[in-house]
């Protein structure tokens, strides 16, 4: 074979089972992460350097905020499944978050912040499960990684132009300065909200739902079973949080317990950006970084997504948490700032094989109509955990000193990859049923 027809059959082969709602979709979430990213670094930054808030409250803001983001992803999950109609809460999500952006004109105090944080974060946890279970409905069940390996890279791609584009910014208005001023913070809020409506545009046009009226009838099926068994509201509660649950083998439910570990050792990037500050990196070298980055992450995550399809996802997520933890110890253990580069480096490697590869697990171990159920579960476990994570990382800053949320961060993330690796056993196989796209 030439080299030119081995090039074409590698590309095939990473291309195979992509269909028009996967990049339409990944086209939404690259246009949203153009419009997020250029000021989710900065955020942490804005509030230390112009408001003058402490870790802890910069902690407390990232971690209401997140934690509300995953609680909503398990409500909007359910709603999903529900109805059917999944392309209806992305839209809403999207809609949300570009709403929550446009309070970070008028900020001038941090609880105004913490509101712009909760309107941003409330519209992902609405999108988010319904968007990832679209995603699942479109692919056969044997491309799943590929998937979801090239919505992360096109994702990422959108994070790394937003973070180039607010580099440009900082370096334009304020040359080489430490401290992030409040004018380029508010040129670079009016400059994001553009491509956050330009997403919600290629929502509407591009997006559609799949096999909608089979939903409607799973949805009026379950319906009818709740209004059969419900003999009061308490009964009626009880009915419905078992069926929440049901269904949800134990893999599932220990894959679960590991990313609950993990997540409490998890604290927001906040965090990574004010050590990264904090060690002598000025705003606009700490957004190169992050370039590079999201470049990393970018590389890793399609082709990762595709080798998990042929490998399997368990080992290439321990992969994932153990650079977490040698990452987060190098943040702990570094004296200044010459080592930053290679942890966000790493730090990138960890993102791209991590979501791409754990949210295809998570559909290999959820059956197929408790889906987006199982999104919404496992993303509302972890936001019970940001809050107290980033708390926590924020309260061990200010009493102990900037390296100890770090290592606290790394000791989670060994502990998980070992009850990962002994306890989740996955499916060795898919049904042949699901190999072919909804």
């Amino acid at each position: 074979m030439s080299g030119a027809a081995t090039r074409g059959a590698r590309f095939g082969g990473l291309t195979r089972g992509i269909t028009r709602n996967v990049v339409a979709l990944g086209l939404v979430s690259l246009l949203t992460d153009i419009s997020s990213e250029m000021l989710v670094y900065l955020i942490p930054l804005f509030l230390a350097n112009v408001l003058a808030a402490s870790p802890s409250v910069i902690g407390l803001i990232e971690g209401i905020a997140e934690s509300v983001a995953s609680l909503l992803r398990l409500v909007s999950g359910a709603i999903s499944d529900r109805i059917g109609r999944r392309k209806l809460l992305v839209g809403i999500g999207y809609s949300g978050s570009v709403v929550g952006k446009a309070f970070f004109l008028v900020a001038t105090a941090w609880p105004i912040v913490l509101l712009a944080r909760l309107g941003d974060r409330i519209g992902k946890g609405i999108r988010t499960a319904p968007r990832d279970a679209l995603i699942t409905d479109s692919t056969p069940a044997d491309s799943r990684g590929r998937a979801f390996g090239l919505h992360r890279a096109m994702d990422t791609a959108g994070a790394f132009i937003g973070v180039a584009a607010a580099a440009v910014v900082v370096w334009a208005v304020q040359g080489d300065m430490t401290q992030l001023a409040e004018g380029t913070f508010r040129d670079l809020v009016l400059l994001a909200l553009v491509p956050g409506v330009l997403a919600i545009v290629t929502v509407v046009v591009g997006v559609h739902d799949v096999h909608e009226e089979a939903r409607r009838e799973r949805a009026a099926a379950k319906r009818s079973l709740a209004d059969g068994t419900a003999a009061s509201p308490a009964t009626g509660r009880f009915h419905r949080l078992r069926g929440l649950v049901s269904g949800l083998p134990r893999p599932y439910w220990l894959f679960v317990l590991a990313t609950l570990l993990f997540t409490i050792g998890n604290s927001s990037d906040a965090f990574l950006a004010l050590r990264s500050q904090q060690l002598g990196v000025t705003v606009r070298d700490l957004l190169l970084m992050i370039v590079a980055f999201n470049i990393t992450n970018a590389v890793v995550a399609w082709p990762v997504g595709a080798l998990s399809d042929r490998i399997g996802r368990r080992a290439l997520i321990a992969l994932a948490w153990s650079i977490y933890a040698f990452t987060y110890a190098g943040f702990a253990i570094a004296g200044s700032g010459t080592p930053v580069v290679a942890m966000w480096l790493a730090y990138g490697v960890y993102y791209g094989v991590n979501d791409a590869v754990g949210k295809a697990l998570v559909a290999d171990l959820a059956p197929q109509e408790r889906r987006a159920t199982a999104f919404g579960l496992i993303t509302a476990v972890v936001g019970f955990a940001l809050l107290p994570a980033s708390l926590i990382a924020g309260l061990l800053w200010d009493v102990i000193g900037p390296a100890a949320p770090f290592w606290f961060g790394a000791a989670c993330a060994a502990g998980a990859t070992i009850l990962l690796l002994v306890a989740v056993r996955p499916p060795a196989a898919v049904s042949a049923q699901e190999r072919s796209p909804a």
